[in-house]
């Protein structure tokens, strides 16, 4: 059963959405006049003021200290009495924290096998048994001081006709490396780069440092590490500067081009396939319309035996309940709720800081009034098949089936750490619009209204706000997605590729020193 059912597909005549039957408000489908009746079949209520798209209105009277419900589940308390009809937001509603009872796996959930036949996607399959979508070279920078060289290597290559078989040559300039502690955060960071230099998606790379810093090129090219021919490592202070170094690099990657040209598509199962799910500048139709129906993406991909893998912890708060019962075994579930925990005791190293903070302004805007809603709603993209696996920021997602990450809800930060984990696809939804991408890595956008969808063509992919005007259904969307999927995978290119984007932001955790 998928975590958001709309009781019924809304009609173009709708004026607001119930997603649940015990909840006692909806959401506006459009813009709604002071006194006018919105019908939901069992419930007929008049708004009592101007209510926008988007944002709640309570389809009963609801006394102080009672219980807000949107999606079958408590959003927060009534901080007055509210009367049926009234806008319900921050202005009446006060965060509360459920302490829901946890509903542990018994038993163990097996291993599911990928069926034979099933669909399947033209990608380059490469030595460890993984398959990448794309074919580049990347040039990333073990520290600041070696960000700008990285850029210059990779500008050097702009505008050159590179083999059809070679996507580009791409930089990966970040502000960290160094000025930090040894130990849980240099740690992270390596297994950031890491995940990034020997990503299914990347033929070949250089890592490039200055020579000085913390994190030095020869954790990635010495004992113990992933050895590989694909792999070069230079620094600026061996080079003789950064001229040198450029020219050292271009010699390099004449090669990798030429070795990554002769490098071809072939049929691939879609269990190669890791898909990582984001939602960022969301809004109350995301838990609607785009959400849900990345979740139906997500279920028909863990079908073929393949890995949709949920993050953004700060973005499960107040739902983890639900994902808690979906887990494999015990042992899953408590690691889940472990991250849960870190990230709270996280947080309160800043006293100012809480995970109700996660809610944007333009999450606001939007009619998201607290990040237990935006939760409930967020958790729709994993869909309901079981969750297998659950890993730590930019570790290797091994699948098959639903897998969760731990890393934050900032959108940069965690599609880095996605990334990272050997996502060689992302799809990211938003309903305020947001505009993001990957140097190495598709990212497909899924617009959760139409007026944003239409002021946004040039960046957006998918128009899941068809949904909630009456045009479509969560799962006639889904399998739109899920197709789309298999022929980005296949090389179709997406609006975020189009347009350039390159973020590239790992997770600082410690201290500058």
């Amino acid at each position: 059963m998928a975590l958001v059912e709309i009781q019924s597909p809304p009609r173009p005549e709708n004026a607001a959405i119930r997603v649940n039957r015990e909840d006692n408000v909806a959401v506006a489908r459009v813009m709604l006049g002071e006194g006018q009746s919105v019908d939901l079949g069992d419930v007929v209520v008049k708004t009592r003021v101007v209510v926008p798209a988007g944002h709640k209105l309570a389809l009963r009277a609801i006394a102080a200290g009672a219980a807000i419900v949107r999606y079958g589940n408590r959003i927060g308390v009534a901080r007055r009495d509210i009367a049926a009809g009234e806008h319900v937001h921050t202005h009446n509603v006060e965060f509360s924290e459920a302490h829901p009872e946890y509903e542990f796996p018994q038993g163990e959930i097996a291993v599911p096998e990928a069926p034979a036949g099933g669909p399947s996607f033209q990608g380059y399959a490469r030595e460890d048994g993984r398959v990448g979508t794309r074919n580049y070279i990347a040039v990333v920078a073990a520290s600041n001081c070696a960000a700008h060289a990285a850029e210059l290597i990779a500008a050097s290559f702009a505008g050159h006709m590179l083999p059809a078989n070679v996507d580009g040559v791409v930089a990966f300039p970040h502000g960290e490396g160094c000025g930090m502690s040894i130990g849980e955060d240099s740690r992270q960071l390596q297994r950031t780069l890491g995940g990034v230099l020997h990503h299914p998606n990347v033929s070949a790379a250089v890592i490039l440092g200055l020579g000085c810093e913390v994190n030095q090129i020869d954790h990635y090219l010495g004992a113990g590490a992933k050895r590989s021919e694909r792999l070069v490592g230079l620094t600026l202070q061996s080079s003789g500067g950064t001229r040198a170094a450029v020219e050292e690099a271009r010699k390099e990657i004449d090669g990798m081009i030429e070795r990554a040209a002769a490098e071809k598509r072939s049929q691939c199962p879609a269990s190669k396939i890791v898909l990582g799910l984001n939602c960022g500048g969301s809004d109350a139709f995301s838990g609607i319309t785009a959400n849900p129906a990345l979740g139906v993406c997500s279920d028909l991909l863990a079908a073929a035996g393949g890995a949709p893998v949920l993050a953004e912890t700060t973005e499960i708060f107040g739902a983890e309940h639900l994902l808690v019962k979906r887990a494999r075994n015990r042992a899953v579930a408590e690691r889940l709720l472990g991250f849960v925990e870190k990230y709270r005791a996280y947080l309160r190293q800043f006293p100012s800081s809480g995970f109700d903070d996660n809610p944007s302004p333009g999450n606001k805007e939007g009619g998201l009034t607290n990040i237990v809603e935006k939760s409930l709603g967020a958790v729709a993209k994993a869909g309901s098949s079981p969750m297998m696996e659950v890993v730590d920021y930019a570790e290797t997602v091994h699948g098959p089936g639903f897998v969760f990450m731990n890393t934050p809800g900032y959108d940069p930060v965690s599609l880095t750490g996605l990334a990272a984990g050997g996502a060689n696809v992302i799809a990211f939804t938003t309903g305020r619009g947001s505009a993001i991408g990957f140097p190495t890595i598709p990212v497909i956008k899924i617009a959760s209204n139409t007026p944003m969808y239409e002021r946004m063509k040039d960046n957006m992919d998918v128009n899941a706000g068809r949904i909630a005007d009456g045009e479509a259904t969560v799962e006639g969307v889904g399998e739109e997605i899920f197709e789309l999927l298999m022929r980005v995978a296949s090389g179709e290119r997406t609006s975020s590729e189009r347009l350039g984007h390159h973020e590239f932001v790992p997770w600082r955790i410690g201290p500058v020193l």
